[in-house]
C-alpha cells in the first residue's frame, strides 16, 4: 500500500508505548526492577516479551497464583510511578508524529489511542505534549475486559469513531499489537523499535514498515 492510500483511511487507531513515544526501554527496565524484587528470575530480554496486556495479566503470567487483584493492581501502580519518574525528563514524540498527527487532521482523518496502558499514562503522554485534541476517542486497559491480541481494543476505538474495521489503520510496534489489529480486521503500519520486521512476517495485515512517522509524511 503506498502513502497516499494510507492517506486514504478513515481512521488511524495508534498504541501508545513504543508507537507514539520511545518509552518502552523504560517500561521494560521498571517491571524488570519490580519483578526482580518479587524474586523473579526473568531477564532483561525475557523481560521485553512479557510487556504486553494488562498490568494484572503480566504478574499474573509471571506469578501465577501468588497475588489477589488488589495486590496486583498496587503492584502494576507502583511500577507505573516509577516508569513516569525516570520518563518524564525523555518525553518527547517519536521523529515525525506532530507532523504527521497535524497532517492526518487537516484531511479530517479520524484519530484513536487504543492502548493497554492504564489512562493515567495515557494522559501523563497526551498533556505533557498538548496532543489530545487530535484525538476523538481512547481506548485504556481500564476500558476493556479482554486485552490485546484479543480484538476489543482497536473494536472499540473504531466503533467509538463511529468506524468500520475496514475504514481504519492501526499503529502498532509489537507482534502482539499487530495481531490485536488482524484479529479486528484491520490493516497495520507497524513501527520499528523494539521489535525487528521478521517477527511480523506471520502478519497477513502489514502494509507498511517504517522507523519513525518522518518517512509515512506526504509530501
Amino acid at each position: 500500500m503506498s502513502l497516499t492510500e494510507i492517506f486514504s483511511a478513515k481512521g488511524f487507531l495508534f498504541d501508545l508505548n513504543g508507537t507514539m513515544v520511545n518509552d518502552m526501554p523504560y517500561h521494560i527496565k521498571a517491571w524488570h526492577q519490580e519483578i526482580v524484587k518479587l524474586g523473579g528470575t526473568l531477564s532483561l530480554e525475557e523481560m521485553k516479551h512479557q510487556c504486553y496486556g494488562k498490568n494484572d495479566e503480566l504478574l499474573e503470567r509471571i506469578f501465577p497464583g501468588r497475588f489477589t487483584m488488589e495486590e496486583k493492581i498496587k503492584l502494576g501502580n507502583d511500577k507505573e510511578a516509577l516508569y513516569r519518574i525516570e520518563f518524564k525528563p525523555q518525553l518527547k514524540l517519536i521523529d515525525g508524529l506532530a507532523p504527521f498527527l497535524a497532517t492526518a487532521s487537516e484531511r479530517k482523518i479520524q484519530m484513536a489511542i487504543g492502548s493497554a496502558a492504564i489512562t493515567e499514562n495515557i494522559n501523563f503522554v497526551i498533556d505533557n505534549l498538548q496532543i489530545s485534541h487530535y484525538f476523538s476517542a481512547i481506548v485504556s486497559a481500564n476500558d476493556v475486559q479482554q486485552s490485546k491480541p484479543h480484538p476489543e481494543t482497536f473494536l472499540k476505538c473504531a466503533q467509538r469513531l463511529g468506524l468500520s474495521p475496514q475504514e481504519c489503520i492501526v499503529f502498532e510496534d509489537t507482534p502482539k499489537g499487530v495481531e490485536c489489529a488482524l484479529n479486528a480486521g484491520m490493516k497495520a503500519v507497524v513501527i520499528l523499535g523494539e521489535h525487528t520486521q521478521s517477527e511480523f512476517a506471520s502478519f497477513a495485515n502489514v502494509i507498511h514498515y517504517t522507523s519513525d512517522y518522518v518517512k509515512l509524511l506526504v509530501h
